[in-house]
């Protein structure tokens, strides 16, 4: 299905409801939109818990475990092991996205094998292509953090060959990498 159709289900499953725009399922979805109530419950208890991490992540498992590839419980995961420092924690739940953005873009699954002309990529308001723009930013950046920096460049080269007017952002990652090769020549 293309971004604008509309689709009669929900994230989970038939609701009744009259059909939504499928952009607009996905903007809702990565603000929280169309989680069931356990799912709700678990990730605003996660975000009350924040300073126990255990706690805060046993209810991020159960959010996985009950949608497990719904974007606002894999974002929420991907910012619960950023911000504690769990860059490898995050590096897979952005490997996870990034899967999840190619499949749902219906991108192939290596994202260096992804065009420009396959998803409006250009399109800030098309909340498909640009969760899959994001999340191969998340992923250059994580990798340049843990010294990975052939591969985040890669993928930054990716970005900008996707989005050449830099909605997302690329280049101030591409800048980062070009001072770093330059500090090293001093």
């Amino acid at each position: 299905m293309r971004a604008g159709q509309t689709t009669a289900a929900t994230p989970s499953g038939g609701s009744g409801l009259p059909p939504i725009p499928e952009d607009e399922w996905l903007s809702a979805a990565v603000l929280g939109g169309g989680l069931p109530p356990d799912v709700h419950h678990n990730l605003s208890a996660a975000a009350q818990a924040y300073h126990l991490e255990e706690v805060a992540e046993r209810h991020l498992r159960l959010a996985r475990l009950a949608a497990p590839w719904h974007p606002a419980v894999l974002i929420a995961l991907y910012r619960f092991y950023f911000y504690k420092g769990r860059l490898k924690d995050a590096l897979d739940i952005a490997r996870l996205c990034l899967a999840k953005a190619a499949q749902d873009n219906k991108l192939p699954a290596d994202w260096r094998q992804v065009v420009a002309t396959d998803a409006e990529f250009g399109r800030f308001d098309a909340p498909l292509p640009r969760f899959f723009l994001f999340t191969l930013k998340g992923y250059a950046y994580l990798h340049m953090r843990m010294g990975g920096l052939d591969e985040g460049l890669a993928a930054v080269l990716k970005l900008l060959e996707l989005d050449p007017s830099d909605k997302v952002g690329a280049q101030v990652l591409l800048n980062v990498i070009q001072r770093m090769g330059e500090d090293d020549h001093d």
